[in-house]
């Protein structure tokens, strides 16, 4: 029964590590100026940016037209970021 215990003693002290970890790291993301979804936004952007950057032809303009667009939004998002501050 002692054995019993100690191994329930140690998962239930490992569960609740792991669950504190967890919460300490959904605090973070929730802290003042965290803008984890805008950053996301962000480096998306900018992979488009470089994808477009790398499009072969211009598309009748469209490419040209995407990547005026494209570089807008980042700065858009990046306002947005420096807002959230």
């Amino acid at each position: 029964m002692e054995l019993l215990n100690r191994t329930f003693s140690r998962r239930t002290a490992a569960r609740n590590i792991l669950t504190a970890g967890t919460a300490g790291l959904v605090a973070a993301s929730m802290a003042e100026g965290a803008q984890p979804h805008m950053e996301a936004a962000l480096k998306a952007l900018n992979n488009a940016a470089s994808q477009l950057q790398a499009a072969a032809d211009d598309k009748a303009g469209h490419r040209a037209k995407a990547i005026q667009l494209v570089s807008q939004a980042i700065n858009q998002v990046q306002q947005g970021i420096q807002a959230g501050k």
